[in-house]
């Protein structure tokens, strides 16, 4: 390797590109890593096919076998601690250190995803451990992600072990909701804004009328219909509000409102209309899958956050988040900003919101982050 693919893991980050890779075997498995002077340093998973090389694995000589698996996992399920659900991740790949493992739990059942050549040809210890570890009934490999396909890899979904239902029902604090293992998006459900759907259920004023604009299948509308008088929920997809709906009737809610609308012209017209909301949640699909589209998003973004200002009752709150890797921090920030500037009225942020513990986020991989929100008060 490199004198500069080197630095690159001895700076914190497990990647190491083709570029720095002066010599590898053709076929992909776990290698032993040398830097540009023959000296030792770690073990890697290799993908021969892909623009990532190496994926750091393990620093030291330790051979990783079905009992390093069985341990390394275990460490990833302790740094969760306590979580108030029965749906989260278990394993955040590069986040946890097991770069391009996906591991979600589903109650009884656990879905993963192998995202790199290296690292398929571990499946066997992974699942084995991954079972040990859970006690799960069955475990399912959802594959079908176009990333494999870069690495050389076919796209499926196949059960490893045991047998998987088609939907599954969880719960998420006082909220209960079904995962699709099968066919959801990502493995089942979003499992990673749990924090925030918890957190706009806490703030949901007792008795207001609340607002949940990029709804898909209600996950922020179900907490905030445990206090408000009632909940407008809104999406494009009127196959997700049928899911809604069913989630709904699964909590006995009743004061859910599914609407098919265009979130864009819905807040226009409800600024038009001089409509009031107690409480706003703002939680899009990535506006920005690459780097040259943040511009757009971002115009996409202010957009409906100037809205979203402009219709809250005084006092009111918006919760809004963005999942747009690409999108970083300061600029969402910026972004709110001059949406506040723009909105006539006096907004006060009261917290930022960032990834819960089930994602980490390492400061010094910036591609385990994309979540980021905050909690924005709106006065007269």
């Amino acid at each position: 390797m490199s004198a500069r693919g080197a630095a690159r893991w001895t700076r914190g980050h497990p990647w190491i590109f083709r570029s720095d890779v002066i010599s590898a075997p053709e076929h992909p498995g776990l290698v032993r890593v040398l830097d540009d002077q023959g000296r030792f340093l770690g073990q890697a998973l290799h993908s021969p096919r892909s623009e990532i090389r190496l994926r750091l694995l393990e620093r030291s000589e330790r051979k990783v076998d079905a009992a390093w698996w069985k341990e390394a996992l275990g460490l990833a399920a302790a740094r969760r601690g306590r979580i108030d659900a029965t749906a989260y991740r278990l394993v955040h790949g590069e986040g946890d250190g097991l770069p391009s493992l996906i591991a979600d739990r589903y109650d009884r059942w656990v879905v993963l995803q192998l995202l790199s050549a290296g690292l398929e040809t571990m499946r066997a210890d992974i699942v084995d451990a991954v079972r040990l570890l859970t006690s799960a009934e069955g475990v399912l490999l959802r594959n079908d992600v176009a990333v494999r396909r870069r690495e050389g890899l076919p796209e499926q979904v196949e059960v490893a072990y045991g047998s998987v239902p088609e939907r599954i029902e969880v719960c998420e604090g006082e909220v209960r909701y079904y995962a699709a293992p099968w066919s959801g998006q990502k493995t089942g459900a979003f499992v990673d804004q749990r924090p925030a759907r918890l957190r706009a259920g806490a703030l949901a004023p007792l008795g207001g009328r609340a607002l949940d604009a990029f709804s898909y299948h209600g996950s922020f509308a179900l907490h905030l219909a445990r206090k408000s008088a009632t909940v407008l929920a809104l999406d494009v997809s009127a196959e997700a509000l049928a899911r809604g709906k069913e989630h709904a009737a699964l909590n006995g809610f009743s004061n859910i409102e599914w609407r098919e609308a265009d979130a864009f012209e819905a807040l226009r017209a409800f600024e038009r209309g001089r409509e009031r909301f107690d409480l706003v949640v703002l939680d899009p699909p990535a506006f920005a899958k690459s780097r040259a589209a943040v511009p757009k998003a971002l115009r996409g973004y202010q957009e409906i956050n100037l809205r979203a200002m402009r219709i809250l009752a005084p006092g009111g709150v918006l919760l809004t988040a963005s999942c747009s890797y690409h999108v970083g921090r300061s600029e969402f920030e910026q972004m709110l900003r001059a949406a506040a500037a723009d909105s006539g009225r006096r907004v006060v942020l009261r917290e930022w919101l960032t990834q819960g513990i089930d994602h980490p986020e390492l400061l010094t991989v910036p591609e385990t982050g994309y979540l980021k929100g905050a909690v924005l008060t709106v006065g007269r």
